[in-house]
């Protein structure tokens, strides 16, 4: 269990966030997108959608893949997708820049279709009104500090399940609230923290 850690670069982060050369891209990541509130409906389908896909495997894995996500998926907007094909699903499926699992596509389309189905902004607030409150929310201070799945990211999945969203358990709607900005799971002494904290409030 480690707290945040210096880089070489001076600049104290996340040890996730510490990676080589080789991981520049988690690096850059961190820095940049995770933990930054994310808002739009387009928006939080698209990191619902990745966050599904990274499920079983690493993050890095969809981060660097996440172009051609983005191109398969017409930019992940909801009203594009949803109108989906059986012939797309099977394109998809032939596509070696995404992940090519069947089960994982499927839900994309259809969740993508129960989407379309709420008002514009309905999917933003009905994330958003899963974020714990931030007062008395005491800063993680080492990885061992981070839970997995939390009461809020259990009743987000149940809310979402319920309306017929696929592939969207408490653990990966806690990891969809991470990277969201729902909450600030930076660790205490992360550069990034407070400017976390600065756009959230």
């Amino acid at each position: 269990m480690s707290g945040a850690v210096t880089a070489p670069d001076g600049v104290p982060r996340c040890p996730w966030g510490m990676a080589s050369e080789q991981m520049a891209d988690y690096r850059s990541y961190h820095d940049t997108e995770w933990g930054r509130p994310v808002h739009g409906d387009d928006a939080l389908f698209e990191r619902m959608s990745l966050e599904a896909f990274q499920s079983g495997l690493s993050w890095i894995t969809i981060l660097r893949r996440r172009e051609g996500f983005r191109a398969a998926f017409a930019g992940f907007r909801i009203a594009e997708v949803a109108r989906f094909t059986e012939e797309d699903a099977e394109r998809l499926l032939a596509d070696r820049t995404i992940i090519r699992n069947r089960a994982k596509i499927s839900a994309t389309l259809a969740n993508a279709r129960i989407a379309a189905e709420l008002s514009p902004g309905e999917l933003d607030a009905l994330i958003w009104s899963y974020a714990p409150a931030r007062a008395g929310r005491p800063a993680p201070r080492t990885t061992g500090d981070l839970q997995p799945v939390t009461p809020e990211s259990t009743a987000l999945a149940k809310d979402l399940k319920k309306r017929g969203f696929r592939f969207v358990g408490p653990t990966t709607a806690y990891a969809m609230m991470q990277a969201c900005g729902l909450v600030n799971d930076h660790l205490a002494g992360c550069h990034v923290r407070a400017e976390v904290e600065a756009a959230a409030g």
